[in-house]
């Protein structure tokens, strides 16, 4: 980049092109639209059935037959894309996540109810074990231990599952080395070469996750942490080595997770690599801000479209917000 050249004042008064409305929009270095969002779901068991998550105001479980609704609500404000999480009954847990790639559990149903009445908008999956794990992991426990390559294998058939209900976007969340390489080539055999993958490829073990453990019904059933899997939130060059591997082995697309306090690793990541870059506005990112809006302490609209810009004003190509559906008609 060139050096700058600032003539002095009071040849440059920066104040200028602040003096109104239109002059600020022209001179505006960053835009957000209603496409740079993809709205996360979470799907329940029943029939016309909504729940509260208290712990994240504002957002509900619904029941499959709810979702072309939401979806057609999504679509018409503009948003691209839904990403669905479920919320399993417990008595489906095992230690072996069989639930998780039964064509019929919530996940797979919800792919296909969207997608028969919505086929222009674009379904995400989350592919991990804790929605189906007794033990609340993201992988397979032996022993105390998270075991990779048999956790690699659950993952793979959890993912022809969801290409096979007719997924456009796997989002592998679990962090264990060498999925993406296997989903890639599990996709490719089995001729599903348009399915694309976002790679939750920078997934820190953050605090900030609560809420949405209360959301999918995993929070009391974590035994331990995470550590041994996802990031330690002190590295940086390590999510650089992340990425470039899962590019490497057939990512189209990358995620950091979380986002607002990993802002520093959207940039790294896009500066470096150019590859579609995502970040995750995680559960407790958007209850913390709404419960300072609730009481007062914050303005909550302001807050929202300020922290979204945020992540695009770091290099991301789009985020994952449950303020997908507020944002967008703000922006409207």
């Amino acid at each position: 980049m060139a050096p700058l050249i600032v003539p002095e004042f009071p040849k440059a008064r920066f104040r200028r092109l602040k003096q109104s409305a239109a002059l600020r929009r022209m001179v505006s270095e960053t835009q957000l639209t209603p496409a740079d969002f993809i709205w996360p779901i979470f799907v329940q068991a029943g029939q016309d059935t909504v729940s509260d998550v208290p712990s994240m105001p504002g957002v509900q479980r619904h029941s499959v037959d709810r979702l072309p609704d939401l979806a057609r609500t999504a679509r018409d404000l503009g948003i691209p894309a839904i990403c669905i999480f479920p919320y399993t009954d417990p008595a489906l847990k095992t230690q072996t996540c069989e639930e998780a790639w039964n064509p019929d559990n919530l996940s797979n149903r919800a792919i296909r109810a969207i997608k028969d009445a919505v086929p222009d908008i674009a379904v995400m999956t989350d592919i991990a074990l804790d929605p189906y794990n007794i033990n609340g992991h993201d992988g397979i426990v032996r022993d105390g231990v998270i075991v990779n390559d048999e956790t690699v294998d659950a993952l793979v058939r959890m993912g022809r599952a969801q290409a096979q209900a007719g997924a456009d976007i796997l989002g592998p969340s679990d962090m264990m080395d060498g999925r993406i390489s296997a989903l890639r080539t599990m996709l490719e055999a089995d001729g599903h070469h348009n399915v694309t993958i976002l790679s939750y490829a920078a997934k820190y073990a953050s605090a900030f996750y609560g809420p949405f453990r209360d959301a999918v019904g995993a929070s009391g059933a974590l035994v331990g942490d995470k550590k041994t899997y996802q990031m330690d939130p002190a590295n940086t060059d390590e999510a650089l080595r992340l990425v470039q591997r899962d590019l490497q082995e057939g990512a189209d697309m990358v995620m950091v997770k979380p986002g607002m306090a990993y802002l520093d690793i959207c940039r790294r990541v896009k500066d470096a690599f150019g590859a579609p870059t995502f970040a995750y506005q995680v559960s407790g990112e958007y209850a913390m801000l709404k419960a300072a809006a609730a009481n007062g302490w914050l303005d909550g609209d302001a807050v929202m479209m300020e922290s979204l810009m945020a992540f695009k004003r770091a290099g991301c190509d789009g985020i994952l917000t449950y303020f997908a559906c507020d944002a967008a008609r703000a922006l409207s």
